[in-house]
This record gives C-alpha cells, structure tokens and sequence, in this order.
C-alpha cells in the first residue's frame, strides 16, 4: 500500500521536532521508513552524523541503529520475560554503548528512579507508564545521537502523559539528543516541540516554524480542537 508522498522533513541538530496528526496518516511509516523497518520506492534519507552525511536508504535497521539513530516504538516493545535490568542491558548492544554500560545505566536510573527500585522485577509485570519508561531508559542505554519516538502517549492515562513528555524533554537536555517524536496528543507534544509538522493522508499538510505557530496554526485548530469557524 502507497502511504507516504513527496515527504520533506529535516531535523536540525539538537532540535526537537515534532510530527503531528491523528491515526493512520503516515507517522508511524515515516518513523520506520528511518529506521529501515520500511524501505521506501522512492527518495533519500539522509542522517549527519560526526559531520558525514550517510544515506539511510538501503541500510538495515541494526547498521542504522549502529550509527547512533535509535528508536523507541510504539507499543514500547519490551522483552516481558527478562528484567527491567536485563531490558536495559539489550539496548546497549550497539559497540560505541558497550564501553559506557555503567555510565549509562546509572544515569537511567538517576532520570527514572522508579527503575531503578524495580530492577529485577520482570517488564510484563510492570504499569503502561512504568513499561514506558523501561522503553525510554532502553533507548537511552544505546547512547544515541538521534533518538525516535513513536507515539510514547499510547496506553497511558492523561497526567502520565504530560509526566511522560517532561521526561523526554529532560532527557533530550541533558543527554544532548536530537529529537523526531510522532505524536497524536498535540497539547502535550508541543510543549517540548521547538518546530513540528503536521502529516495528513501521506503528506506534509503543514510546517510549522515555532511551537507558537503550531498553536496559532488553523489546520491544527481544526484537526486537534474543531472548526474555528464561527
């Protein structure tokens, strides 16, 4: 099935950018068309990373992943059977994190202490929010350069959302991440969004420049909060 169509998004170094839209508009296989799960017919993707520009097209997602571009997926995709500890160990599999797997995993639970009082309990015994944040500290443990986000928002009741969005934002500040988050609550998202698009049937229906645009922006009026027509 054709789902995307002459997409053009860029992600500065350092920003957060948010992609914005409701369900089954294309988000999720741009996501993954990034990461390799999905190769387009079509088009470059192309990643900066230490300064040289490497085309994405073509490669598989553990070379992606290898180049430091890390996802965290929609329905967080944890090992249910195995620890959070041993969940966290996973993500460090890529060889620049292995060198760092104290570090790192000191600083998970330093970000989420709730981890770090959890460490031996098993994933699938774990809350939506609690799983979350397993999904988040995992992606952390591979040291990335840029991180992905797929709808982090899915399954978690309204205030662990908003707990939720702090958190990536924290993160991203104090690990210096470049960050693309496809995300459905448009409220929250742009919060810690400093640019975003909003994706309709396929396509870029929008770019806004600043969160102040996304707001004021009457496509999104309509999409996320109704018509503004009198």
């Amino acid at each position: 099935m054709h789902v995307l169509e002459s997409i053009s998004v860029r992600v500065d170094d350092g920003e957060t950018v948010v992609l914005l839209g409701t369900n089954g508009n294309g988000k999720s296989t741009l996501i993954n068309s990034i990461m390799g799960i999905v190769r387009p017919s079509a088009g470059r993707i192309i990643a900066t990373i230490d300064d040289r520009e490497v085309e994405l097209v073509g490669r598989s997602p553990e070379e992606i992943v290898a180049l430091g571009i890390v996802l965290v997926p929609e329905g967080r995709r944890l090992f249910p059977k195995l620890t959070v500890e041993e969940n966290l160990l996973l993500g460090a599999s890529r060889s620049q994190a292995r060198a760092r797997i104290a570090e790192n995993m000191a600083f998970c639970f330093e970000a989420f202490p709730r981890l770090a009082e959890r460490r031996q309990q098993l994933a699938g015994s774990m809350s939506g929010g609690e799983q979350q944040m397993v999904a988040l500290a995992r992606a952390v443990m591979s040291a990335p350069k840029i991180l992905l986000i797929d709808e982090p928002s899915v399954g978690l009741a309204p205030i662990l959302v908003r707990q939720m969005i702090d958190k990536i934002g924290e993160l991203k500040d104090r690990y210096r991440l470049t960050v693309l988050m496809a995300e459905q609550n448009f409220s929250q998202a742009i919060r810690i969004a400093d640019r975003g698009y909003v994706m309709v049937h396929g396509q870029i229906e929008y770019e806004g420049g600043s969160r102040a645009e996304l707001s004021n922006n009457e496509l999104i009026h309509k999409l996320y909060m109704g018509s503004v027509d009198e």
